[in-house]
């Protein structure tokens, strides 16, 4: 992570460093690993960067230790160890872009493909995708898709006989009253450079991900897919809802869906997606939640390196329940529990969260007396809402980065934790974010749900084991 770190975050890298110095001291005491009294300076001269000499001396010994103990420690710390080695394995590449944290990715190496190239601008975000992979860091391109495309020929090498290309470009432009050419909406340039830069890989298989409203110009995105990669893609655009299969959240997405390969069709792929809806047995919000330690609503404002067991820990040592939804969601065992904290509420709020019922919003008459939006309650209705346990949960957005007053725990007083989120967003257990605690749920929000995009990689992935070039 040191390398990370200096590579995409020089104006804060000293505060990186010591977050990472203090994850590592607690994980390293959590697994009774003592730290070497002798060591080595591991790392080049230049990764002191803003360190003082106490500083560099603590992280050059704590990654000493991790690595004279590297049969000792488990997935998480391991994680911590930075990812030198590259990757000989090239088959069934995807490059993903606009990558976020990595929920689709992670759907797509759950159905077989091995990530190649990473693009992503916010390096917040990249932070959680790198943290959780072993792809060497000259596999990440963090910055602007523009500059990628600018500068295809430097990074060519990465896009040699591509299987698949991924990604959900933010679109603002797709709204049903824009009768504007979707090209030519100033708000559109990342789609555009999405195109440019899957014209110029040419995969045999592409994805992108995007809002409901794509639906309503699904004629002209697909003349603007032809238009831009070419005639040789069979294209076809579907919209599917998480909870058709088996995913407790009602969220609706569209894909669209492209193939190269002239025995298939894109058709055939999206006909064999739909055939994989669940009509019975789905799981529910209560299923996500189960299992998880009770917490309390944060009373403390600014506090946010603040842990202990009622609000909850980034990191703690808690045996995870074996569930029918843990099965699901989970290929590796952890004995770790991550991002399951709370966050500050006011006390209004938090009585606020404790009077209504399930599936009660900002309307209801239990809160009237202490609802501080009366007068404007027909634009502020869904200001408050408590989830039903025994429902799908509604859509979990970036907006929670702001607050979770729409997304209030069915059964306790306080807002869903990330952890809670993410597992709601089919993200594993043993999937850690990694930043500033509001950041998590920006990144978990923005994110495919990972076991939707497990299906639909594995109905592409079918395709391509009996095609493999």
């Amino acid at each position: 992570m040191v390398k990370f770190y200096y590579n995409f975050f020089q104006k804060n890298y000293k505060s990186k460093i010591l977050q990472l110095i203090t994850d590592i001291e607690k994980l390293l005491a959590l697994e009774n690993i003592k730290v070497c009294s002798e060591y080595d300076i591991i790392y080049e001269k230049k990764y002191i960067s803003t360190l003082n000499e106490k500083q560099w001396q603590r992280v050059n010994q704590l990654h000493y230790t991790l690595d004279k103990n590297r049969k000792k420690l488990s997935p998480t710390l391991l994680k911590f160890i930075n990812k030198d080695k590259k990757k000989s394995n090239k088959n069934f590449s995807f490059v993903d872009t606009f990558a976020g944290a990595g929920g689709l990715s992670l759907g797509m190496e759950n159905a077989g493909f091995n990530p190649i190239f990473i693009n992503e601008i916010e390096p917040r975000f990249l932070e959680s995708y790198y943290f959780n992979r072993e792809l060497p860091l000259n596999n990440y391109f963090c910055d602007d898709i523009k500059k990628l495309v600018k500068n295809h020929d430097k990074y060519k090498h990465h896009f040699q006989n591509i299987d698949l290309f991924i990604g959900g470009p933010p679109c603002q432009g797709f709204s049903m009253a824009n009768r504007q050419p979707i090209l030519d909406d100033p708000r559109n340039e990342l789609y555009k450079y999405y195109l440019e830069l899957l014209h110029l890989i040419q995969p045999k298989f592409f994805i992108m991900e995007n809002v409901k409203g794509m639906m309503n110009k699904s004629d002209e995105i697909k003349q603007d897919f032809h238009k831009k990669v070419g005639e040789n893609y069979s294209i076809e655009i579907v919209l599917l809802n998480a909870k058709n299969f088996n995913i407790p959240q009602n969220r609706e997405r569209v894909f669209v869906i492209g193939s190269r390969l002239k025995n298939v069709d894109a058709s055939q792929i999206v006909n064999d997606i739909l055939k994989d809806k669940i009509t019975t047995n789905s799981f529910k919000l209560k299923d996500a939640l189960e299992g998880l330690p009770i917490l309390m609503p944060k009373r403390i404002k600014n506090a946010s390196k603040l842990e202990n067991v009622e609000i909850g820990f980034k990191f703690r040592n808690y045996p995870i329940e074996e569930t029918s939804y843990m099965k699901f969601l989970n290929t590796h065992k952890t004995d770790y529990l991550t991002n399951h904290m709370t966050r500050y509420n006011n006390d209004r709020d938090i009585e606020i969260f404790s009077r209504l019922p399930q599936g009660a919003n900002s309307l209801h008459e239990s809160i009237e007396d202490i609802m501080p939006y009366k007068s404007r309650n027909h634009m502020f209705k869904d200001k408050y809402f408590k989830l039903n346990e025994d429902e799908n949960s509604k859509t979990i957005t970036s907006h929670m980065k702001h607050d979770c007053n729409m997304y209030i725990h069915p059964t306790q007083a306080r807002g869903l934790s990330p952890r809670e989120s993410a597992r709601i967003q089919t993200f594993p257990d043993d999937y850690v974010f990694m930043g500033a605690n509001n950041s998590w749920y920006a990144q978990i929000g923005n994110a495919v749900p990972v076991k939707l995009a497990e299906v639909i990689g594995k109905n592409i992935m079918k395709y391509l084991g009996e095609n493999n070039e």
